[in-house]
């Protein structure tokens, strides 16, 4: 469930390289997480459930699934939805520099995104963020003017309030927790029969996957919609306030932060996935927790990388990573697209019957094709091919392809 690439040119008389580089190989670095977390969706119809498969019972498979709860799960969206709030200030100056109006093709831009969706959710997944991030995006417009102190308390209390009802959840069922032996195996019994039901759906053809797509969309949409939405808001308004400091701008000017985010952030983070992971299947007050600790993961990892790409090696790894940065959109949906043919009816049906273990390996698999298909592609072209749609119903023109293509102005760009 992941956002889509929104970089926009630098201002004049900076470099773009030096503007956006980081962003870039951050957004490529968080790729990477999100398809550790969507691709089990994909391999088994329990995953939406919040079930184990039944034909996952080894004891790889349960350190497979571990390792994705402990070092991936809710950690990477919020790196996103963090680059996504940045990124929103860089198009808000780069249309001033340009002398540009925002607001009409920043909600052409959001249109469009939406509509794109709508779609990936109907053909792909249903996971898709991209609807929520289309709705939200334009509540973060409509702040545009907010302070960052602000949006960084806001962004504290948005957080805080979802882990408090969370924790007041955990309180009501620790208390009424009477239900009978019979209605719990009952239930158990249903949800298996459900999930059995859509791994044999999307071993059909392309009528069934849809359908089945469709089907789960009243499963995930509201989960997305009312708790990954509001905690995705709170990242936005974190990286608004930290675009409007330009904080990505020089991180070499910001070592001491970046320090403190890792000796912080690691130690928190660490125990709350700690928790998270080991502290019982259903425990709502792990899931209350680990609302309040990812976050601080997150920024230890961006943290750690910001200061590495600092370095000989490092600056090597951010090059690498900025390529598929930088058309992260189109690699979002590509990946979504891999998936579907790898364990859908429509491609080689593997849904169900490979190892968690192996579900892992061939995630690994697909971001390392991702990482060379996005080297030539964008040894050649501007930008990706979703990316030039998103941008030709922002800016209503044709926008230059090939790296050798002049760029054409509309009237009003001139």
């Amino acid at each position: 469930m992941t956002p889509p690439s929104q970089t926009e040119p630098a201002l004049a008389g900076t470099s773009a390289t030096a503007r956006l580089a980081d962003v870039d190989a951050l957004r490529g670095f968080a790729l990477f997480g999100i398809l550790m977390v969507n691709i089990p969706f994909f391999a088994s119809g329990y995953t939406l459930l919040d079930i184990s498969d039944p034909v996952r019972t080894a004891w790889h498979d349960h350190l497979a699934s571990d390792v994705v709860q402990f070092f991936f799960e809710s950690k990477f969206y919020l790196l996103f939805a963090f680059l996504f709030g940045y990124s929103f200030t860089l198009q808000i100056n780069s249309a001033a520099a340009r002398g540009l109006t925002f607001r009409p093709r920043f909600l052409r831009r959001l249109g469009a995104l939406f509509l794109i969706g709508v779609a990936n959710a109907v053909l792909l997944f249903y996971g898709d963020i991209l609807v929520t991030y289309a709705v939200l995006g334009l509540l973060l417009f409509l702040m545009r003017g907010i302070s960052p102190r602000r949006a960084l308390w806001v962004a504290g209390i948005i957080t805080g309030t979802i882990a408090l009802l969370f924790l007041t959840v955990a309180v009501l069922v620790a208390v009424i927790d009477g239900a009978s032996a019979t209605a719990t195996a009952s239930e158990q019994a249903r949800m298996l029969a459900d999930g059995r039901a859509g791994t044999e759906a999307m071993r059909g053809g392309l009528g069934s996957v849809i359908g089945e797509r469709l089907s789960s969309l009243g499963t995930s949409f509201p989960l997305i919609l009312f708790f990954q939405g509001p905690l995705a808001f709170s990242a936005f308004l974190v990286g608004l306030a930290a675009g409007k400091r330009r904080v990505l701008a020089h991180p070499a000017g910001h070592e001491r932060k970046l320090r403190l985010m890792q000796l912080i952030g690691f130690p928190v983070g660490l125990a709350g996935s700690l928790f998270y992971t080991f502290g019982g299947d259903d425990n709502l007050f792990a899931g209350a927790a680990h609302i309040v600790s990812a976050p601080f993961l997150t920024a230890a990892y961006a943290a750690t990388l910001l200061r590495a790409f600092r370095t000989e090696r490092g600056a090597r790894l951010a090059e690498v990573l900025a390529r598929p940065g930088r058309m992260a959109l189109t690699n979002y949906l590509s990946q979504s697209l891999l998936c579907v043919l790898i364990f859908t009816g429509i491609g080689l049906g593997l849904i169900g019957r490979v190892p968690y273990a192996a579900v892992l390996a061939i995630a690994v698999a697909v971001y390392s094709v991702q990482l060379v298909w996005s080297a030539w592609w964008m040894g050649r072209f501007r930008m990706g091919p979703v990316e030039w749609l998103l941008r030709a119903a922002t800016h209503l023109e044709r926008p230059a392809m090939r790296l050798r293509e002049s760029p054409r102005r509309s009237p009003a760009s001139v």
